[in-house]
C-alpha cells in the first residue's frame, strides 16, 4: 500500500476540488513530509497518475494571476472514493506494513462510522497478537535477546514494537469508545485542511 495515494485521495476528497499546491500544503500542514514519502514531486506525480487511472478527474481552471498556464484542479471520482475507503480500512487493520500507512489512515479515520473504526482497530490488535504468538513459538522474550546472540536484538525489537503497538491501539479504541472525535454521521467534522489561500504555518522553506 502506498501512503502517498491515501494521503492525496483523502486531501482531495476533503476539499471537494483541489489543485496540487493545496494538496502539497495540506500534507506539509500534517507533517507528512517528515513521516512519509510525500515530497512535492511525489504529490504532483500521484495526482497525475491517479487522474490517468480514473480515481481523480482533472479540471483546467483560469490561468494563474501571475500569468502562468491554467491551473489544474482535481476532484475524486466514485472509483476514487471506493479506492480511498478500501485503502483506509486496510491501513487501519494491517500490521505488516510501513508505519506511514497507519499514520496516514489515522488522519482520515473519522471519515468512517465510529463503530467501524473501533472494529477495524480491534482487528489490528488481533493481527498483532496473532503475529506475536507465531513469532514467540521460536523466540521467548522472557529469555532475553541474548538467547539468539546479537541477532536476537532484531526479534527483541519487533516483539517489543508489537507489544507497544497493541497497547497504543487499545488505548486509542478506548478513547474512541469514550466519545473522542467526531466521526462520519455524527455532525460537523473537524476541518483538517487549509482553505485556499490560507497560510501554512508549517511550510517548508
Amino acid at each position: 500500500m502506498s501512503a502517498i495515494r491515501l494521503l492525496v485521495l483523502g486531501a482531495v476528497r476533503q476539499h471537494g476540488r483541489a489543485h496540487g499546491y493545496q494538496v502539497r500544503s495540506d500534507l506539509e500542514y500534517w507533517g507528512a513530509h517528515e513521516w512519509s514519502n510525500a515530497k512535492p514531486g511525489s504529490v504532483y506525480h500521484a495526482l497525475k497518475q491517479m487522474a490517468k487511472e480514473g480515481l481523480l478527474v482533472a479540471h483546467e481552471t483560469e490561468p494563474s494571476p501571475a500569468g502562468g498556464p491554467p491551473r489544474t484542479e482535481y476532484e475524486i471520482t466514485r472509483r476514487g472514493s471506493e479506492e480511498y475507503f478500501a485503502q483506509l480500512r486496510s491501513a487501519l487493520t494491517a500490521y505488516d506494513q510501513r508505519p506511514d500507512s497507519l499514520t496516514a489512515a489515522l488522519g482520515f479515520m473519522v471519515d468512517l462510522p465510529r463503530a467501524e473504526a473501533v472494529a477495524l482497530l480491534g482487528e489490528r490488535v488481533r493481527r498483532i497478537e496473532e503475529w506475536r504468538t507465531a513469532v514467540t513459538e521460536d523466540y521467548t522474550p522472557e529469555g532475553g535477546p541474548e538467547q539468539l546472540g546479537h541477532i536476537g536484538e532484531i526479534m527483541n525489537y519487533w516483539v517489543h514494537s508489537a507489544d507497544t503497538g497493541a497497547e497504543w491501539t487499545r488505548a486509542l479504541i478506548g478513547r474512541i469508545e469514550g466519545g473522542a472525535y467526531t466521526f462520519a454521521g455524527e455532525g460537523e467534522p473537524f476541518v483538517g485542511v487549509l482553505a485556499d489561500g490560507q497560510e501554512n504555518p508549517y511550510a517548508q522553506a
